[in-house]
């Protein structure tokens, strides 16, 4: 069957000495995996491998089979370009670090129309903004939503916040429990939109701790999950 969707570039990686294999979030056919034969040597081709740089999103026909081997991409080309994410330091430290992210969190085939939209808005709002030194955590806790597992705020005015049950309560009850002003700044991006989360003042350690905990509450909550190689990086960045 011949598709053609909209899609964000996950992760790409050299096949060979010609071949690259990507993974796309296409809109209409969630996960998908490609073959792209010959584009690391081709230099007349349609399809050019800069077209598959993480969190880029393309416009894609392509061939879908729909037998679990790797499709085929019949066309493809930049559905809206970027002017900074790619070039600008910081951000394209975010890109690889949200790339990471998002293969180790969009494992099946389904279609989710507003985790797309989700991706695609705040990687546009990215791209256009300059004050984005809280842009991973705010994005990692608004990801939990559409994955499955955005805190229970019923209690948030209670002290603790249970990693495990995702909840808060008064006590400590497993080693998953934290306290103390790391939550108290948490607290804040639950109860703020995505772009004051922004102006939230927070001093190096605690950014890092935030962050720290929120790849926890992921690792309990999504089998398989994997803190990303590029998390070192990141801190360094936002020191």
């Amino acid at each position: 069957m011949v598709v053609k969707t909209s899609a964000i570039v996950i992760h790409s990686l050299r096949y060979s000495e010609s071949d690259l294999i990507v993974s796309l979030f296409t809109k209409t056919s969630g996960l998908k995996s490609y073959l792209l034969k010959g584009i690391l040597k081709s230099k007349r081709g349609k399809i050019r491998s800069s077209l598959f740089q993480p969190l880029t999103l393309l416009e894609i026909e392509a061939n879908h089979r729909d037998k679990g081997n790797l499709e085929r991409i019949r066309e493809a080309r930049i559905l809206t370009p970027y002017s900074s994410l790619h070039t600008d330091l910081i951000k394209n430290s975010l890109v690889f670090f949200l790339s990471e992210i998002l293969k180790n969190t969009i494992q099946e085939e389904e279609v989710n129309d507003e985790l797309f939209n989700y991706l695609e808005t705040t990687f546009l709002w990215l791209d256009a903004n300059d004050n984005i030194s809280n842009f991973h955590i705010s994005f990692l806790i608004k990801l939990t939503q559409y994955l499955g597992f955005y805190p229970d705020i019923s209690n948030i005015h209670l002290d603790v916040f249970n990693m495990q049950e995702g909840c808060f309560q008064n006590d400590t009850s497993n080693i998953y429990c934290m306290d103390g002003n790391v939550i108290s700044l948490f607290k804040e991006f639950l109860g703020t939109t995505f772009e004051a989360s922004m102006d939230i003042k927070m001093s190096r350690i605690a950014r890092n701790e935030i962050l720290g905990m929120l790849l926890v509450y992921f690792e309990l909550h999504l089998h398989g999950f994997k803190k990303p190689k590029s998390l070192s990086v990141l801190n360094e960045i936002f020191s």
